[in-house]
């Protein structure tokens, strides 16, 4: 329906593909910018996996693990809050190829798979909840840009200085409306510089996954509401209202940890570096 897009603010006119053919294939573009913000998730919580404590493999292996979880959850989240569109066929509710993935589904299906992970390898699930909140920011920054190229997940009619044009290809007249995308995908970025730095200096593992849930939960609190494909529970617009459920329950727990004394020793990266030198006395014995 939506074919050229534009800024008028800043002299920006394009009009991109949602996708590409390589031979009998189609490729959308949603998907490769999900995947790469996947890839860069990856190597990004690779590079500092020591840094929080965790081996480089157990990164990799949690991937595998998480993955799953999250795309499951995503689709779920997405299909029980847009019932009405399932409930004549249920069994669509399995054509993922069709669109459909809620990015706070997904964001619960990945703590699940985190959480599942840890019990089974043993690894505490705070430190590696505070390296995957991390690669969240980085997924999520890009995978908004997915939503731009589809024409979607766009917001309300606006004037305002960052409209985004939207050339209706049947009635050939253009509307302006609210970036939500580039609002999300520009408040996780800054996000995760602030976040970043902060892991360099936490105190407790959990710390930057509570700073994740409350900073990512503010923005989307806001932002939610200007959107106009929002999923509705009543009247509550779900995401919206899980947001700000989150985001105060995350700065509850940040300030009552404020005034807590934390031991560095209980640090799982000083943790294990303790055992790491250990391990060569206890063989020179």
């Amino acid at each position: 329906m939506y074919t050229e897009i534009s800024f008028p603010s800043l002299g920006i006119t394009m009009n991109p593909p949602s996708s590409f053919t390589i031979g009998p294939l189609t490729i959308h573009l949603y998907g490769v910018i999900i995947a790469a913000g996947l890839m860069l998730a990856v190597l990004y919580a690779c590079r500092r996996s020591r840094e929080f404590g965790i081996k480089e493999d157990d990164v990799i292996d949690g991937v595998l693990w998480v993955t799953p979880f999250a795309i499951i959850c995503a689709r779920l989240y997405y299909c029980l809050f847009s019932w009405d569109s399932y409930a004549d066929d249920p069994i669509s509710i399995l054509y993922i190829w069709n669109g459909g993935l809620a990015i706070y589904g997904g964001v619960i299906g990945a703590a699940i798979g985190v959480i599942v992970f840890c019990k089974i390898k043993k690894i505490k699930i705070p430190a590696l909840l505070d390296l995957v909140a991390l690669g969240f920011l980085i997924g999520q920054a890009m995978g908004r840009w997915g939503n731009f190229f589809n024409r979607e997940a766009f917001g309300c009619r606006t004037d305002s200085f960052f409209r985004m044009g939207l050339l209706n290809s049947i009635t050939g007249t253009v509307s302006y409306f609210h970036p939500t995308f580039l609002y999300e995908s520009v408040w996780n970025v800054i996000g995760f510089v602030m976040l970043h730095f902060a892991s360099k200096h936490r105190q407790y593992d959990g710390q930057i996954a509570l700073g994740y849930a409350a900073w990512y939960g503010l923005g989307r609190t806001f932002i939610e509401g200007l959107r106009t494909d929002s999923l509705y529970l009543g009247v509550f617009r779900v995401s919206q209202l899980l947001a700000a459920v989150t985001c105060f329950a995350a700065l509850v727990v940040l300030v009552w940890q404020m005034f807590r004394p934390h031991d560095p020793a209980r640090l799982l990266v000083n943790q294990t570096a303790r055992r790491e030198q250990e391990t060569p006395k206890s063989t020179e014995e």
